[in-house]
């Protein structure tokens, strides 16, 4: 029987996508994949250039009433947004996860009592697990903590564009300022759990396969908010997450670097399939201190980071980790 040859398809946008001759399952998957890259790329470009062409048909009303629905709704994204589980649950997401494919990994219980703000390291490129764990429930998130409802944290100007945000909101993302968070972990109705990826855009320029280089040693603003609001803190690891692009080489000093960081400032993210296991570690205990000293937080700051090395040295080499890579946090 003649051996069936997979020809691979050209890279594109730095990934190498799955090849045409493949099963329908594969097929799906790769769907699933565009469907993200579309949403997340390709509609802010669609959507910030066709009402312009929509002003001299007959369709111009709808831009006025979308107009008016955004001024009416233009605080969603610090109010907790509008969750939707239906849209979390879509079949889409699951076959983007397969992708990779995704694989969440909980150690500890996570009871409905308490509120919960989860460190998510490292940021990678774009944070892709982060969304697919915790804004779906494309690897059962949902089935595995019913009770937790989870809000992924996003850069602020993510709401900016039209439809866009909405698809944002009805998948729980909220923006990452203290004013959204705080309102989250403050609510009378526990059982909710904030998601922020820490290192933030400055830590996307280590995003090179095979490091684990954080951006944390001075990111104390969320230990703060756990003080003021009692949210327990949880650290979690993606294993893979800066596996998944090839970035250019861009070492500190170096003219791409200088530039990178340019557009950090200016946009609020660096420009850019491998298995992604997430690891959700054991919650830490936190008093509520509406008032916390700074010693308070730097004590609480350090025990976070010994509990993310731990997490960080019990699952390494069950990840294809080598056992001599230490997680080196700046």
């Amino acid at each position: 029987m003649q051996k069936l040859q997979f020809q691979p398809m050209p890279h594109l946008l730095g990934i190498e996508w799955a090849p045409m001759n493949i099963p329908l399952t594969r097929r799906l998957q790769t769907l699933g994949a565009l469907h993200f890259f579309f949403i997340t790329l390709f509609t802010p470009v669609l959507v910030l250039t066709v009402p312009f062409y929509m002003l001299y048909t007959i369709a111009w009303p709808l831009i006025v009433v979308y107009a008016l629905w955004l001024i009416y709704d233009w605080g969603s994204p610090k109010r907790g947004a509008y969750r939707s589980e239906w849209f979390q649950r879509q079949r889409i997401h699951s076959w983007y996860a397969n992708y990779f494919p995704v694989q969440m990994h909980t150690t500890a219980e996570m009871p409905e009592e308490h509120s919960y703000l989860i460190g998510y390291h490292p940021h990678g490129i774009i944070s892709m697990a982060a969304f697919i764990n915790f804004a779906t429930n494309g690897t059962g998130i949902l089935d595995t903590l019913p009770r937790i409802r989870f809000h992924l944290c996003t850069l602020v100007g993510q709401f900016w564009t039209p439809w866009r945000r909405e698809w944002g909101l009805l998948h729980g993302m909220i923006d990452c300022s203290r004013e959204s968070i705080k309102h989250v972990l403050e609510h009378e109705e526990k059982g909710k759990a904030v998601v922020l990826v820490v290192g933030g855009a400055e830590e996307a320029l280590d995003a090179h396969p095979g490091c684990h280089i954080l951006t944390l040693k001075k990111r104390k603003g969320f230990v703060k908010i756990a003080l003021q609001t009692g949210a327990q803190l949880v650290p979690c690891y993606s294993f893979g997450e800066n596996d998944i692009f090839n970035q250019a080489e861009n070492p500190k000093g170096s003219t791409i670097r200088q530039f990178q960081t340019i557009m950090k400032r200016i946009l609020g993210f660096s420009p850019p399939a491998k298995p992604i296991n997430t690891v959700l570690g054991a919650p830490i205990p936190v008093t509520k201190t509406p008032n916390p000293t700074q010693e308070q937080i730097d004590t609480l700051h350090e025990t976070y980071m010994n509990s993310l090395r731990e997490l960080f040295e019990a699952h390494k080499t069950r990840f294809d980790v080598s056992p001599t890579t230490q997680l080196v946090i700046n």
